[in-house]
């Protein structure tokens, strides 16, 4: 046996006796069929997501082929093996309180298994944070593979694409301007390949970050599901894991404080989605980077908009890709980035922008920074006494003209009193009120679901009224928008002040002054906080209880408090 041991040799199941154990294991191989030259080679492991309850995955099958024949072009062996899988739309409560499952599974059988590096394939919302956090948690040699964003359907002349479009539409039919025979209409043409949304949501965000981190290949993020590209870059992918077999490239040399500080750049370059800030700083968090609001802040007023997508723009992500993609809007950031941060194919960001020849760009996608869709970052922190750790408000896709405002609180106790009276014609409410849902957050029994894009009542939906300022300790789709601060730390469950508003209270949100202020007295507080409700009790077994005990906030990235960075 050779002093380091490679391929199906790694790692060997303990039965006392090692020369046993690897004839034991090459005998279980050979029943799969493989040849002794193939089990001498290096193998390279393949974490593969594809599901049934994940249309974003649909188009695994082939991608997982692609990589293979990279891996055996490469000289090494391909084996793919299943991991929890997470479509965002099949799962109850949320799919977040999933993603650190999937990040654990993800972890241990990299660990575990016999491979010298890994290609992480994944695409949908949770997947790729979920898949990096196990990456870097297992220290082994691993590329991210994403499987790209679908194309855009069409309706009466329209394109449409999943989901910013759905909720519009959406919006008009709870208004009474759009029947029931044309929202099914719509229902069969938002999604018709493929893919992850077509917009700039979760998916497409996590995308460029992951190509701002370092961590795929370079002008891989935005590539289609359905082209041939995705394809070719498959391979590509295959043949890079195999080169780095044996190098000190681990997750841990590429994601680090100037990648993570890079990523940030981007995402609010993007106008990205505000989950975007949960899965980062949970991502850092296993590498020991913090992610920090206040350099948040600090960034974005000095950070442009400059892609105009749905749902702060018009365009759609296949727009994104024919206009230059990530590369052309690297480069519009360039002296903004830390250049010298490394990435996984072994060169520097500065090294890869000055080998990339300069091809043409769409300026209608991708602005120039001296003429940006807006001259500051597209999400912003706000603290202040409602959210002393912080909270998030996406303003690139909010109007501005509700950014200073005190209104009246009318307060919706849970996700269930929420949908009981939203649509109630007796609500009292108008439209300067300020939306409050509490018990959302991830210490609540809802797990932090994508419930922050709080309706508009059908009584004000009715009139036109298309926005108001809501506050909750929830997330949103990336998908989504309007003027919502979300990610209220602490949550209500957890003790914080959300969970002590009630209806008439009077809140002040100042964008300006970074703010989000309950305006009540310290005496009335005190004598609410001796009212308060007992947190829900913790579940009595399995992952439930896992999650319960060991949370953590969203300042947090709500991972996990054993699995984050010692």
């Amino acid at each position: 046996m050779s002093e380091k041991p490679v391929g199906i040799a790694n790692g060997l199941t303990n039965y006392g006796d090692r020369d046993f154990s690897l004839y034991l294991r090459r005998s279980f191989a050979k029943s799969m069929g493989y040849s002794n030259e193939m089990l001498a080679k290096p193998v390279v492991g393949i974490a593969y997501t594809g599901s049934g309850f994940n249309n974003c995955h649909r188009h695994f099958p082939e991608l997982l082929e692609a990589v293979k024949r990279g891996v055996l072009a490469a000289g090494a062996l391909p084996v793919d093996f299943p991991t929890v899988s997470l479509g965002e739309g099949f799962l109850n409560p949320t799919s977040l309180k999933f993603r650190n499952l999937m990040s654990m599974d993800t972890e241990e059988m990299v660990r575990a298994q016999p491979m010298d590096s890994v290609v992480l394939m994944g695409g949908c919302d949770k997947t790729v944070p979920a898949q990096l956090m196990g990456a870097v948690s297992a220290g082994r040699p691993a590329v991210m593979l994403v499987g790209g964003p679908m194309m855009t359907g069409r309706h009466r002349g329209e394109r449409l694409g999943a989901c910013t479009d759905c909720r519009r539409f959406w919006a008009q039919y709870r208004a009474g301007k759009v029947d029931q025979k044309e929202i099914d209409a719509v229902e069969g043409n938002l999604a018709t390949t493929a893919g992850t949304c077509a917009v700039m949501g979760t998916a497409s965000t996590m995308a460029c970050i992951a190509e701002a981190l370092g961590i795929i290949l370079p002008g891989t993020a935005a590539i289609p599901a359905v082209h041939a590209d995705r394809l070719r870059a498959a391979e590509a992918t295959g043949a890079l894991a195999v080169r780095l077999i044996g190098s000190k490239l681990t997750p841990t040399a590429v994601i680090n404080q100037k990648s993570v500080e890079n990523a940030l750049r981007v995402l609010l370059a993007i106008g990205g989605s505000t989950n975007a800030i949960i899965h980062l700083t949970a991502i850092g968090g296993r590498a020991g980077v913090k992610v920090s609001l206040d350099r948040l802040n600090e960034l974005s007023d000095t950070t442009p908009v400059l892609v105009n997508l749905k749902p702060v723009g018009n365009g759609y992500m296949e727009d994104f890709y024919a206009a230059g993609g990530m590369g052309a809007l690297l480069r519009e950031l360039k002296d903004l980035l830390h250049l010298d941060a490394m990435t996984i194919t072994g060169e520097t960001l500065g090294e890869r922008l000055d080998g990339e020849p300069v091809a043409w760009v769409d300026r209608t996608i991708i602005a120039p920074r001296k003429e940006p869709l807006e001259p500051e970052g597209g999400l912003v922190a706000l603290f202040g006494n409602l959210a002393p750790q912080g909270a998030i408000l996406k303003r690139s896709a909010a109007d501005s003209t509700l950014f200073e405002k005190e209104g009246r609180a009318v307060v919706f106790t849970s996700l269930a009193d929420l949908a009981a009276r939203v649509d109630d014609p007796d609500l009292d409410i108008e439209t300067d009120d300020i939306m409050v849902l509490q018990n959302a957050g991830p210490h609540s029994d809802s797990a932090m679901p994508e419930a922050g894009y709080l309706p508009i009542p059908k009584k004000l939906a009715t009139k036109g009224v298309k926005d108001m300022v809501r506050v909750s300790d929830a997330r949103m789709s990336g998908t989504a928008f309007g003027t919502i601060v979300l990610h209220v730390t602490p949550d209500a469950a957890s003790g914080g002040l959300l969970g002590l508003v009630r209806n008439g209270d009077r809140i002040r949100l100042s964008v300006k002054e970074r703010r989000i202020d309950l305006l009540v007295d310290a005496a009335e507080l005190k004598k609410r906080e001796a009212t308060r409700e007992k947190p829900p009790e913790t579940p009595a077994r399995g992952y439930a209880r896992l999650y319960a005990r060991e949370i953590t906030g969203a300042d947090q990235g709500c991972d996990f408090e054993f699995l984050r960075s010692r």
